[in-house]
């Protein structure tokens, strides 16, 4: 959906919430390796971090706005209920974590609300900010590619793939997934998430997932009515069934991992854009070596707020 064309509860005050992670790993893969800092080390994430984030800033004009970072992989609360939970992905080199700090830096420097916590990822940090403003009266804009950020959908919020330059709303998660906002845990528990590591239930792929779902609405009612899978017009059920059976446990573990929490610390005073700190920002620039337009950018992106 393109932008512009979505436009239900445009009437409501919107917050926007960016998956900052997501488009700090793709400035540091898409950005040349040509810029660095004052002690030589590589700031190209950087530069493609700011260039994303300013023209997000000067399209949206944002009144209401955080921005998550991950900062807990290996610490977070689903590691210990599951040791190998993103085991299959290499740690960010020393490089790129220098530039986790810049970017972070950055956001606090334009005025923007920064969330990170070393037991929760920013996809609980996004889900916990969208829950606590909804019941104020705000819907979301969720700034991310992530299928599983999805879930977090309800009516009048929106999903914003920014690359591509399409949004969704909640109902538009089915056409895309094949299952409803709400059903994407369960999704993702019965087929898995390679991303993440998680295996799912095995013999179970994405579009027997969705099937199953959309006969049992529910994870708990498929395992509830599991003697009912082996007739289902649906290829393979008999061992479907056998293997929810015998995985029983283990789906279960799997939705406690897909299911983003609610309930993570937020810091207080809400998510209003405050004016920004045109010294800091100096700074900054001075120590990642932004060039003239960039800085003119910063210090506009950094003035008063939108009305």
């Amino acid at each position: 959906m393109a932008r512009g064309f979505y436009n239900a509860g445009m009437d409501q005050a919107t917050l926007h919430l960016i998956d900052a992670s997501l488009y700090v790993f793709r400035a540091w893969h898409s950005t040349p390796d040509q810029f660095h800092d004052a002690d030589g080390w590589p700031t190209n994430a950087a530069h493609g971090f700011a260039r994303f984030l300013l023209e997000l800033l000067e399209r949206e004009r944002p009144r209401h706005i955080a921005v998550a970072f991950d900062e807990s992989l290996g610490s977070n609360f689903r590691h210990a209920l599951y040791p190998a939970y993103k085991a299959n992905r290499d740690p960010a080199p020393p490089e790129l974590k220098r530039q986790f700090a810049w970017c972070k830096a950055l956001c606090e420097a334009l005025g923007l609300v920064t969330l990170a916590h070393p037991e929760y990822e920013a996809d609980d940090l996004i889900g916990s900010a969208a829950h606590a403003q909804r019941a104020l009266g705000f819907r979301s804009v969720i700034v991310s590619a992530d299928k599983d950020l999805s879930q977090l959908l309800r009516a009048g919020d929106e999903q914003y793939d920014y690359a591509k330059g399409q949004r969704w709303g909640q109902s538009g998660v089915k056409a895309r997934h094949g299952v409803r906002a709400e059903q994407i845990p369960d999704y993702l528990a019965l087929a898995g998430d390679a991303v993440d590591n998680i295996p799912g239930v095995s013999g179970i792929g994405p579009k027997s997932a969705a099937i199953l779902l959309g006969h049992f609405d529910t994870l708990d009612a498929l395992l509830e009515r599991v003697d009912e899978v082996p007739f289902l017009r649906l290829r393979g059920a008999a061992q479907m069934a056998r293997r929810l059976r015998e995985q029983h446990r283990q789906v279960l573990l799997w939705r406690q991992l897909t299911t983003i929490a609610l309930d993570a610390p937020l810091p207080e005073g809400g998510f209003t854009h405050r004016q920004g700190d045109s010294d800091e920002l100096d700074a900054l620039s001075d120590w990642l070596g932004f060039g003239s337009t960039t800085r003119r950018r910063l210090a506009e992106a950094a003035g008063p707020p939108p009305p």
